[in-house]
């Protein structure tokens, strides 16, 4: 497949040569994204699926071109124990063939995202997600906007991190998702501290406009997994308090921004599921809406 292209009225570029930006305040009044990139290079990987947690049908439009798509991050799962357990979600075989702890929510989480995207904005999403795997070449820059879950179960090898981190410096924006507690966040942070051995993680505060450029996010609160139905508990492990954090560049753009203690893919993934509480998949939808916003405004 070739790169997606974009509407005739906008500009797009993979990061190649992409240019850390500080544009005027967005119409968003009007539903209007003001971008302000370059032409486009490269190609992207041919789209493909994985056996994964809950994969969803295959709409009959997958195959669009678009101007932004749902990236999930394919890595290798962490060799260790985490709260005294092996990897949760890992089948036994290779990471690279799904099974494994990237796949949690997978495809389910991410084409909800990309329906409510096509609802809420007026981004020309596509409706499939595309696993991103860093092995991939120069693959991941022609995706600027990058999530993974389950990070408290990853461990990237020396030269995804080497690439993660040259993806980040040229403009790329990377969420993280669904992991709770402290040991967790040793695993997560001891990946991410090789990425940004020099850059902080850092509470991302209220007024940062990631909690603006869309909706107003001012009262946030904690959005449980599906085990919220079994345990009625909305935190897990001894993650009892929700975290938005995230690492900025020399510019204060935010490119890194990290959900700890909370459990967005459930809340897209269980969106139409009547048992799961509303206010979660809304909160969870209006996060990932900001997030993909500034990711391609700032």
């Amino acid at each position: 497949m070739k790169l997606a292209r974009p509407w005739p009225e906008f500009k797009f570029s993979n990061l190649y040569n992409r240019q850390v930006r500080r544009p005027a305040k967005t119409a968003l009044a009007t539903g209007i994204v003001v971008l302000t990139l370059g032409s486009a290079l490269g190609l992207q990987m041919p789209w493909r699926e994985y056996p994964g947690q809950n994969n969803a049908p295959i709409p009959p439009d997958y195959q669009e071109k678009t101007e932004w798509v749902f990236a999930r991050l394919m890595y290798p799962p962490f060799t260790g124990l985490v709260n005294g357990r092996g990897q949760r979600g890992f089948r036994g075989g290779s990471w690279k063939d799904g099974r494994s702890s990237w796949t949690t929510d997978y495809s389910a989480a991410d084409r909800h995202v990309s329906t409510a995207m096509r609802r809420l904005t007026r981004v020309h999403v596509r409706s499939v997600e595309q696993p991103v795997d860093l092995d991939d070449g120069d693959d991941v820059f022609n995706y600027p906007w990058l999530y993974a879950v389950e990070v408290g179960h990853w461990q990237l090898t020396d030269s995804q991190v080497k690439k993660m981190r040259e993806f980040l410096e040229r403009g790329g924006f990377f969420m993280c998702d669904d992991f709770h507690g402290t040991e967790e966040w040793a695993v997560f942070t001891a990946t991410m501290q090789r990425v940004f051995p020099d850059r902080p993680i850092e509470d991302i505060p209220d007024s940062d406009s990631i909690f603006h450029v869309i909706s107003d996010l001012n009262n946030r609160y904690q959005v449980p997994g599906a085990q919220y139905l079994r345990s009625g508990r909305t935190w897990e492990s001894d993650g009892y308090q929700p975290h938005w954090r995230g690492i900025y560049d020399q510019k204060g753009r935010l490119m890194v921004a990290i959900c700890h203690d909370m459990d967005l893919g459930d809340a897209w993934e269980w969106a139409d599921a009547p048992e799961y509480d509303e206010k979660f998949s809304s909160l969870a939808f209006r996060i990932i809406t900001n997030y993909v916003v500034y990711s391609m405004t700032h």
